[in-house]
């Protein structure tokens, strides 16, 4: 089994993005993180993106609020860092806490600065097939590890588990726009590891540790994993039992070192391109 590992598919993008950068003037785009308390996996992830973009070379600035901040001083605040022509991109770091009316924050962010496809603007050009719109960078990273190792998807029988806005729903729709026929599942999908088994791609994105094991891989499938827990021993895993599918799968990726690291990437992506787009609505 070929081991799909996310650095090599993050190395391609970042020479495409300097290659796109070689052509820009002014100073570098600039992505505002925005967190409103601590939590760990926010801080994980926060660390995660400053350190692969600022090696991208771009500007990062996090905006961090205290977890009791009202939904008046939130919004207010949002509004400024929304409104500061500086800021190309924005990361809102969710899920907000419960005083935070999140989908009103959703409808706020400016979709030419929404880079993770949060916006129901960019969530209908989604689901329009309107390449202009920005999908949730996780989605986007599945189709981008594929791309980047020249694995076929028009025609393909792509099956994903999982029905959430930030991945599954999404990412069936960038499959839709590559011509793949697909399948999406969840955990309560009858008879699971039948429907999986016809797959020729499988992406795991159900949010349950280890939940796909070999019975739920076909012969010679390619298998996506974009879970990330923590197991007993406290070592990170995946969706997918990685140790268990390696005589049936022909390729996987791996957790941690698979989308994870190909995700963040793709918000440098999409952060150079909303900087791209402004500068010429600009000019």
């Amino acid at each position: 089994m070929k081991v799909l590992k996310g650095a090599e598919v993050s190395a391609k993008i970042k020479e495409e993005i300097l290659g796109q950068m070689a052509g820009m003037d002014g100073q570098a785009p600039k992505l505002a993180i925005v967190r409103v308390g601590e939590r760990p996996d926010d801080l994980s992830y926060e660390r995660g993106a400053i350190k692969k973009l600022t090696g991208f070379g771009l500007r990062v600035q996090s905006y961090a609020y205290p977890a009791d901040i009202s939904d008046r001083e939130f919004k207010e605040a949002f509004d400024a860092v929304n409104r500061d022509p500086d800021v190309s991109g924005i990361l809102l770091l969710r899920p907000l806490p419960e005083q935070i009316c999140e989908k009103e924050i959703e409808e706020r962010i400016d979709p030419a600065k929404d880079l993770d496809g949060i916006s129901p603007v960019n969530i209908a050009r989604v689901f329009a097939g309107d390449a202009s719109g920005f999908a949730p960078c996780t989605a986007e990273a599945v189709i981008e590890i594929l791309r980047a190792n020249e694995i076929p998807i028009e025609g393909k029988r792509v099956t994903i588990i999982g029905r959430s806005m930030v991945v599954g729903r999404p990412l069936s729709m960038l499959f839709v726009r590559e011509n793949a026929t697909v399948t999406i599942c969840h955990t309560r999908t009858r008879d699971l590891p039948a429907t999986c088994r016809q797959a020729e791609i499988l992406v795991v994105a159900a949010g349950r540790a280890k939940l796909v094991n070999a019975d739920h891989v076909g012969q010679g499938a390619i298998v996506v994993d974009v879970g990330i827990h923590v197991d007993a021993s406290g070592k990170l895993c995946g969706d997918v039992d990685f140790d268990s599918i390696g005589e049936r799968a022909s390729m996987a990726t791996p957790v941690p070192g698979g989308v994870g690291a190909v995700t963040t990437a793709v918000l440098a992506k999409h952060l150079v391109r909303a900087a791209m787009k402004g500068r010429v609505s600009a000019d």
